[in-house]
């Protein structure tokens, strides 16, 4: 006879391969078995949030699905943050954690399953009866609608026996989701017309697309059409022919290339949400423009669109190259009419800023020459996000993750290391996050140092503020005071947890990641850069939202 633990770890074990978290009183038993009977890889991360961020980032590198765990009470609630921003970004993940026994709650109990539902996320109970079977459909739930889910297993309810281990099946996720009805089909056929006839077309794709599988159909639409293509910095890299791709849009983009989408007739939109930011405050496309979005979601996300498709963004795509084929459609030859290159070009930067400090601009372009080429960027969140975003290139959307936009909070970076290492351990991890969150996710960098060791290196923009926070409201007058953070000698708390901690005040200090890069990954250690930047220098986005808000 095997507990509820038992069947739990051992029920887990046949469908994912890791789990993040920190060990307590309610999940002690589960983490017993799982490390004793099960192939179950466990990172002990240093806070509970860490736990789901780090299974959170797993995803977004790799596909596939881990787990976090940690205990009931106040580590359950430690996770919140971290939960809220994966239910916004629909990242799928299990939470394992303890709860309240089946007698009810103790003094210090709080109601989890509220807590939880209050973000966005179910729970499910297990009991010494169904362990295995609730498992399974918190899996399942956690796939089909992309989201994270807990399971919570009552404190007297983890050491009780559950009968025979057993193989209660696999996971069933639901085929991809093709056009429906008669409405769909006629907007299917606006869309290939509007192609066909387009003499600037231009398709722009998101995250949803890359999970869709969508890149290379959209590579041949793009092709056959003549299309300029982009992304949204989710969906950086989608496009497999780079030379005709004007890289990411809205903030983060190149001012000669935006000019560029604003001339486009048809635009054509897969898999992408269609956020302000990506839409640049509504000023992405030109008001004559003809735009189409294909998306899983219920409806159109802006008033732009014009016709509207819900479509898995591969069949979506196969459908459209059908009817272009069937009408006889040849390329408008507008891609090859532009050099897009130079329309790419961001800033170069000044070196140094007139106040002395490091250009972010001229440290974000020198990172992208000597960075190692195979990397995955993991970005928290903060003023900072458009160097990386805007100077560092990635082959495919899994390779950069920003893990704390879709909440808009800070503080989720280093641990997301972890996770990315745990996926992609053939690859280095580049963290690029600011002093703000990365004071709050400090004990993280432990877990980042004995993760990733050789194949991690941590960037840290460090101002001495809450960059964004300025930019936006103390231009306005508001007292700086509270936005001011004292300078932190971060290479000095990365030497202190093992780590190689270099202080970088001008461009030449980076040459020792290129003699770094050129070491074997055993032979070196995580390293972290300590970038002394200018908080005059403002990053675009940061200026477009400065104008819109004023």
């Amino acid at each position: 006879m095997s507990t509820v633990s038992a069947h739990i770890a051992h029920t887990l074990s046949r469908h994912l391969d890791h789990v993040f978290g920190v060990m307590g009183n309610g999940n002690a038993h589960f983490l017993d078995v799982l490390h004793r009977e099960t192939d179950l890889t466990f990172t002990a991360m240093r806070h509970e949030a860490g736990g789901v961020v780090a299974a959170d980032a797993h995803y977004r590198a790799s596909g596939r699905i881990a787990a976090a765990t940690a205990t009931y009470g106040a580590g359950f609630t430690n996770t919140l943050t971290a939960l809220a921003e994966s239910a916004q970004a629909r990242i799928p993940l299990l939470l394992v954690v303890g709860d309240e026994p089946t007698s009810g709650p103790r003094p210090w109990g709080v109601d989890q399953v509220a807590l939880a539902s209050a973000v966005g996320v179910r729970t499910y109970t297990v009991g010494d009866r169904d362990a295995t079977a609730t498992v399974l459909i918190a899996l399942e739930h956690a796939l089909t609608y992309r989201t994270p889910v807990v399971l919570a297993i009552p404190y007297d309810v983890v050491t009780r026996e559950a009968g025979p281990l057993m193989d209660a099946g696999t996971v069933t996720l639901p085929a991809p989701l093709a056009p429906q009805g008669p409405a769909a089909q006629a907007t299917l056929d606006r869309i290939a017309d509007a192609l066909a006839r387009a003499e600037r077309p231009f398709l722009l794709a998101g995250r949803g697309a890359w999970i869709a599988g969508a890149g290379p159909a959209l590579g041949r639409l793009a092709e056959s059409t003549g299309a300029i293509t982009a992304s949204t910095a989710l969906g950086r890299g989608i496009f497999p022919d780079a030379r005709f791709d004007l890289g990411v849009t809205g903030g983060f983009g190149a001012e000669g290339a935006m000019e560029l989408v604003r001339g486009a007739d048809v635009a054509v939109v897969f898999g992408a949400g269609l956020n302000q930011f990506t839409m640049r405050f509504g000023d992405l496309f030109a008001p004559d423009t003809e735009v189409f979005q294909i998306d899983v979601t219920a409806t159109a996300t802006h008033a732009q669109v014009g016709g509207f498709v819900r479509a898995d963004a591969a069949v979506a795509v196969l459908t459209i190259l059908e009817r272009l084929q069937a009408r006889g459609a040849t390329s408008s030859g507008w891609r090859d009419s532009v050099d897009i290159e130079p329309l790419r070009a961001y800033e170069p930067g000044d070196g140094l800023a007139s106040d002395g400090r490091l250009d972010p601009r001229s440290a974000a372009a020198r990172l992208a020459e000597i960075l190692p080429e195979d990397r995955v960027v993991v970005s928290d969140g903060g003023h900072f996000i458009g160097w990386a975003n805007m100077y560092w290139p990635v082959a495919s959307p899994d390779r950069m993750m920003m893990i704390g936009t879709a909440y808009q909070s800070i503080g989720l970076g280093f641990p997301s290391v972890a996770g990315a290492i745990a996926a992609r351990p053939e690859s280095t991890v580049v963290l690029t996050t600011g002093d703000g969150g990365g004071l709050m996710a400090i004990a993280d960098l432990e877990t980042a140092v004995r993760a990733a060791g050789g194949r991690g290196i941590a960037v840290v923009w460090n101002d001495a503020a809450y960059g964004a926070e300025v930019n936006l409201y103390g231009l306005k007058g508001l007292a700086r005071e509270p936005m001011l953070i004292p300078e932190v000698d971060f290479a000095a708390v990365a030497r202190g947890f093992g780590a190689e901690g270099v202080v970088v005040r001008e461009v030449g200090d980076l040459d020792i990641l290129a003699e770094w890069t050129r070491r074997d990954p055993a032979d070196r250690p995580f390293l972290l850069l300590d970038l002394r930047i200018s908080g005059d220098v403002v990053a675009p986005y940061q200026r477009e939202i400065i104008r819109v808000n004023s």
